[in-house]
């Protein structure tokens, strides 16, 4: 198990996806918890919604990255998972689809199952189902597109499987950055 966080505006016991879109009202990296490797982004997201004046971070435990157990973005879909969702899904995936695990192969698979030729919150989620039946975890994406080595951030695509060790109340600045100092431990 790795060690992640998560920042939100609410305090709860444990995470629930139907609370996806509470956040920033988007699922622009899957439809999945959202955790980063950095604590500071964690912060960072918890002022996401303007309407709220709290602030949580919390440090969860998520499954280890695999080769196969996760995509990323701007990297080729693993010959493993591309052949897995091929036999599943009984066709061949475009060429260009798989060159990009992330996004256009996420992508393709919520318009495919869902029927539909736009990505919908319906399909989404059908894709999370989809890739989570054929052992895919986590979609990933560097922390910062320019510097990938300063950290991750992921979604894990089963909410179960992401573990709260600890919640902390911060404070964020007028920019919503992190003040330092304002770490308060909640549990």
């Amino acid at each position: 198990m790795e060690i992640f966080y998560h920042g939100s505006h609410s305090l709860f016991d444990s995470f629930d996806l139907s609370h996806a879109l509470e956040g920033d009202g988007k699922v622009k990296f899957g439809y999945g918890v959202y955790v980063t490797s950095r604590y500071s982004s964690a912060a960072h997201y918890s002022g996401s919604n303007p309407q709220s004046n709290d602030h949580y971070v919390y440090t969860v435990e998520v499954p280890d990255k695999t080769e196969g157990n996760c995509i990323a973005f701007k990297q080729p879909v693993p010959s493993a998972i591309a052949e897995s969702a091929q036999n599943r899904l009984g066709e061949l995936i475009p060429a260009k689809v798989l060159q990009d695990a992330g996004k256009d192969f996420r992508k393709y698979l919520a318009m495919k199952l869902s029927g539909q030729k736009t990505v919908t919150l319906e399909g989404e989620r059908a894709a999370a189902a989809f890739l989570l039946s054929i052992g895919v975890e986590m979609i990933e994406w560097p922390y910062n597109w320019k510097n990938p080595s300063l950290g991750t951030n992921r979604a894990i695509l089963d909410d179960t499987k992401v573990k709260i060790l600890k919640v902390d109340s911060v404070m964020l600045d007028d920019k919503k950055k992190l003040i330092v100092g304002s770490i308060n431990p909640i549990r």
